[in-house]
């Protein structure tokens, strides 16, 4: 199973502001999909085979630090 990041967007913004939706990254930033809720987000990926990660804050999301992401189990 392959790692992939739901991310909330617009990227960038900080804790509270609004968000658009929410997309699946892979590794690489490219975009697998984009849902309208997190949960949903997180259901496709896990029906797609793969481990999904949720960003632990909002604006600390770096790809590359483990530690800014937990498991959306």
């Amino acid at each position: 199973m392959a790692n992939v990041y739901i991310e909330a967007r617009p990227k960038g913004r900080l804790e509270g502001s609004p968000i658009d939706d929410y997309v699946v990254e892979d590794h690489a930033d490219s975009v697998l999909g984009v849902f309208a809720t997190q949960r949903e987000a997180i259901d496709w990926a896990k029906k797609q085979g793969h481990s999904p990660l949720v960003a632990r804050v909002r604006h600390l999301n770096d790809k590359k630090k483990p530690d800014h992401w937990r498991s959306a189990d």
